[in-house]
């Protein structure tokens, strides 16, 4: 130990007289720290620090949103009275958006990869298939034939490039956790850290998952330590770890430092759905809005101007979203006057917004991550305002070991309309609610749960000081409580609430809609709109989009130079 500091001062000392004979200020830490002024190249053994890093990658399918300060909700009257977006002034950070909606396509590969994987055939995994499963009847129509569209929408490739519908919000919620473990995976493979037939051959009790990799990496791909570190770059690092420990007289180098981790900024944060103040400032794309209207929320559509069609001179009339135009009228009259859709349409087929962003408003009305609420509470937030968290954290087994789930030990949910899906898949972290190991003294949560905090729990309630009246379950929200059970046969015991005293449909598990759709009048273009639906049920014209937050900067532009 003692050589290693020897060896350190020296390489720290030669370092320091470069840089001050290098001309003077002696400001530039690119390899030595700003605090202490060691080495931090890692290159004697020391400590190592990633100064090297520039900026978050674009992920697939995404366009860079930069944040910013908006008007949220709508500022107009609200011909609908549900005065539920009344305008208050939000900031959200900088952050990554789909530039369309999840295509038919996209959606149909996580099925072929589950189909591939957990194969549906076998009883064990039948439920992770049919959950992933969009429902396809929900084109039926009493008095109207949308057979064919119910046989073909999904799965015929002429609609491939058309957004995916019938999918729940949980579904929603699966496939973007899906996605980031397939982008990650693949940027370690193609980086070299990950051995060549690591993306192939996978089976139930191999798969891998971004959080188990960072958290546990010795258990990623069901422990196959073959996969996880022999790629050609993962075996430049294991010797370079190796030669490092051994400078530092500690002998062979630890599992634990031959691992791809957050420090290298080399994996990507995860695929989420937006928030519901992320959507809507992405939809509104006030980028180049320099008038003070516009900064106080007064645009009414994605794009610029009061009307539904162009006032361009070359496209003077085209329609410039996919909506219904009237009663029997989804389209327009067939020719220059139609917008070019019946139902849903091609992704890109209209203008983007300003951030680059299509469809905002019309084709599909979209998913977004909150838990709805009548009002948002700027009083209490207005900084990347979000209703629904709850915190969770890794499950750790009698062993003392991260536990993950295995392929012979899924845990299933029944959902309220009858449908079994699976918590998680195998080779994820198990997680388990946050405790008052975290939340005790803590003065920012004090909850795992914290979807009704101040509108729905038991403190904003008018009930509160009557501890009676608790007991007789009065709740703010007083909505239907379906129940819906399933014995080890798979035999469904559905309970229907028949109270006929019932005051609302809000409750935790219904989520904010976003956007017209294609059976929408223009009213709901408007990007403060919103809706509600419970997040196990889907529609036809219901579909979403994913997100990702940015780490570090703000902006893309230039920074300023050091000196």
């Amino acid at each position: 130990m003692k050589k290693y500091f020897a060896l350190k001062a020296v390489f720290t000392l030669i370092a320091g007289v470069a840089l001050v004979s290098c001309g003077g200020g002696g400001n530039d830490y690119s390899s030595t720290s700003r605090g202490t002024g060691w080495d931090v190249t890692g290159k004697n053994g020391g400590f190592e620090l990633n100064t090297k890093y520039k900026e978050q990658e674009t992920g697939p399918g995404l366009v860079f949103v930069e944040g910013g300060t908006f008007t949220m909700g709508r500022v107009k009257d609200d011909p609908m009275h549900d005065w539920n977006n009344t305008p208050n002034q939000q900031h959200v950070q900088s952050f990554y958006i789909d530039e369309t909606e999840v295509t038919n396509g996209m959606y149909l590969e996580m099925l072929d990869w589950i189909k591939g994987v957990f194969p549906p055939e076998d009883e064990e995994y039948r439920n992770i298939y049919n959950g992933a499963v969009p429902d396809t009847l929900v084109w039926r129509n009493r008095l109207g034939f949308n057979e064919e569209m119910t046989k073909n929408y999904l799965r015929h490739p002429a609609y491939q490039n058309y957004p995916v519908v019938g999918v729940t919000w949980i579904q929603a919620v699966e496939f973007s956790e899906w996605r980031t473990d397939r982008v990650n995976e693949l940027i370690l493979n193609q980086e070299g850290f990950t051995s060549k037939d690591a993306l192939a051959n996978q089976d139930a009790g191999s798969t891998f998952s971004t959080e188990t990799y960072l958290n546990a990496p010795t258990l990623a791909y069901g422990g196959d330590d073959e996969k996880t570190r022999g790629g050609k770059r993962s075996e430049s690092l294991e010797k370079r770890k190796t030669q490092k420990a051994a400078k530092q007289g500690e002998g062979g180098g630890e599992a634990s430092g031959l691992y791809v981790t957050r420090k290298d900024g080399i994996i990507l944060p995860g695929y989420r759905l937006p928030t519901e103040a992320e959507w809507e400032y992405a939809a509104l794309a006030e980028v180049s809005q320099r008038e003070y209207n516009a900064y106080r929320g007064r645009k009414k559509y994605p794009w610029d101007g009061q009307y539904t069609r162009s006032g361009k001179r070359q496209t003077r009339g085209d329609h410039m979203a996919n909506f219904k135009q009237g009663d029997g009228d989804y389209g327009g009259i067939a020719g220059w006057s139609d917008d070019g859709a019946d139902i849903t349409a091609e992704v890109m087929t209209y203008e983007p917004n300003e951030f680059g962003v299509y469809d905002m408003a019309g084709n599909v009305s979209e998913w977004v991550a909150d838990v709805y609420r009548p009002i948002v509470d700027d009083e209490f937030n207005d900084f990347n305002y979000y209703r629904g968290n709850q915190y969770t954290k890794n499950k750790i087994g009698a062993d003392g070991m991260i536990a993950v789930v295995e392929a012979d030990s899924i845990v299933y949910d029944t959902l309220s309309n009858g449908k079994t899906i699976a918590r998680a898949l195998p080779g994820e972290i198990q997680q388990v609610e946050v405790d008052e190991n975290e939340t005790y003294l803590r003065t920012n949560f004090d909850r795992s749960d914290n979807r009704d905090f101040r509108d729905g729990d038991r403190r904003s309630s008018k009930y509160f000081d009557n501890t009676d009246q608790l007991e007789d379950n009065k709740r703010m929200y007083d909505s239907p409580l379906h129940t819906v059970d399933s014995d080890s046969l798979g035999t469904l015991d559905r309970q229907y609430d028949q109270e006929n005293t019932r005051t609302t449909l809000i409750d935790n598990e219904v989520r904010v809609i976003k956007g017209g759709s294609w059976r929408d009048r223009a009213y709901w273009l408007d990007p403060a709109s919103r809706r509600f639906y419970p997040q196990d049920m889907a529609k036809d014209d219901l579909g979403f989009r994913c997100a990702m937050s940015r780490v570090g900067s703000k902006s893309k532009k230039n920074k300023r130079p050091r000196n």
